[in-house]
């Protein structure tokens, strides 16, 4: 049986590889949203706080983004 989405809880997930940041081979950032735009602004936000990256540092790292629908991961016995 699958669970309900609820609509109020994170439904996408956004992937993106910093290597270029950090140097450290594989390594990426995870975030969610909502909504795919909510996942990618989580995303930009992280990268401009975390690693201080310019707008288009965030915009070049962002075509590098996966962004998959996460309701399919859930389901219950």
């Amino acid at each position: 049986m699958v669970q309900q989405i609820r609509h109020s809880e994170p439904q996408y997930s956004c992937i993106i590889p910093i290597d270029s940041i950090t140097g450290n081979a594989d390594e990426e950032i995870m975030t969610f949203g909502v909504t795919a735009e909510d996942a990618s602004n989580e995303a930009k936000q992280l990268l401009a706080s975390r690693y201080g990256c310019s707008k288009d540092d965030i915009d070049q790292l962002l075509q590098q983004a996966k962004i998959e629908a996460i309701a399919q991961w859930c389901s219950s016995d």
